[in-house]
């Protein structure tokens, strides 16, 4: 018996040292970079359009046989499954890959499965995809909008229909819900306007971390919250859905828009696997689907860039002191 694990044991050395061996023919390592802003290391921009540049290396570059997709769990991510079917579908069709959805609990989650290499496509909020971009290399190209160009949503507070608080100024010694640090309706806008209103968030008035917008909206339907910061797009979407209505819920203020979810893949697919993925973004057409019911203020996917369109976001973070980590998403 010892005779038969002696052997064992070499046998696994061996082919251990043959693997390891077999490895030093591979580098992927990548060369140094001349540029990197804000990107976390492994990333390069070395063109300065704030996203991560391909893979030098091409042994870096996937084109995988399985793409992963996901959209941001804003609310219950099994709601959104059989809705973005077709659409994963006809990904495949355009791509000729197999798509599948990969379902995610948090942004903290979402963005460390893209860096990952698990995750190759996404649609992510629109504060956390500052962090997915420097965090994970993803590269936004899309959002959903009109055909004439009109696209985003606004931060609204809301409150309860009998609430007595009728303005932004109402909000002092108050308690308030906010959903999660990173999120740009529902912490770092109002921590950025909010005191041009005269109000300071966390300081005139407690904020309460909610964990989504969904169970913001839902705290304040059924009086747990006497007020919170959320996505109007969100609202939209849940009174539509009837799973609140708004007999018992008030508006008390809206912002300017935002943009809203961005929608992208990582940095390191093959370009004609990128080129062949937002062909399928701008081909696909909203009306009579799952997804057209579902968003039915949009025709479509409208193309964006990151510099240009997520600028006023990446405003609010600067005031808000925000440090691209894992910890501060």
């Amino acid at each position: 018996m010892k005779k038969l694990l002696l052997i064992l044991v070499i046998l696994l050395v061996v082919a251990g040292a043959a693997f390891a061996a077999g490895q030093k023919d591979v580098d992927t390592t990548e060369p140094e970079c001349a540029s990197r802003g804000l990107l976390d290391v492994g990333y390069c921009d070395e063109n300065g359009d704030l996203v991560a540049d391909a893979p030098k290396n091409e042994a870096n570059i996937k084109d995988p046989d399985v793409l992963f997709f996901t959209y941001t769990p804003l609310e219950d991510p099994a709601v959104y499954v059989d809705m973005f079917q077709p659409f994963l579908d006809h990904i495949a069709k355009v791509t000729g890959k197999e798509v599948r959805y990969y379902t995610t609990q948090s942004y903290a989650a979402e963005i460390e499965a893209m860096r990952s290499g698990r995750l190759n496509i996404a649609g992510i909020s629109t504060g956390p995809t500052c962090f997915a971009v420097n965090l994970a290399g993803y590269i936004p190209f899309s959002i959903m909008g009109t055909t004439d160009g009109n696209y985003g949503y606004r931060l609204q507070i809301i409150v309860p229909m009998d609430s007595d608080i009728r303005t932004i100024a109402d909000l002092k010694g108050k308690t308030v819900a906010h959903t999660e640090e990173s999120s740009n309706s529902g912490n770092m806008a109002p921590r950025a306007l909010f005191p041009g209103e005269g109000i300071v968030p966390g300081e005139d008035y407690e904020i309460v971390f909610s964990g989504g917008h969904d169970s913001s909206i839902l705290g304040v339907f059924n009086g747990d919250y006497e007020a919170a910061a959320i996505a109007s797009s969100v609202l939209d979407r849940m009174v539509d859905r009837e799973v609140v209505s708004m007999d018992k819920i008030r508006v008390i203020f809206n912002s300017s828009y935002f943009p809203t979810t961005s929608f992208g893949y990582g940095h390191n697919l093959s370009a004609e696997l990128k080129a062949n993925i937002e062909k399928a973004f701008f081909t696909y057409p909203f009306a009579g689907t799952p997804l057209g019911e579902e968003f039915s203020a949009v025709d479509g996917f409208i193309p964006v860039d990151y510099k240009t369109f997520w600028a006023p976001i990446r405003t609010i973070q600067e005031f808000n002191n925000t440090k691209y980590t894992f910890d501060d998403l």
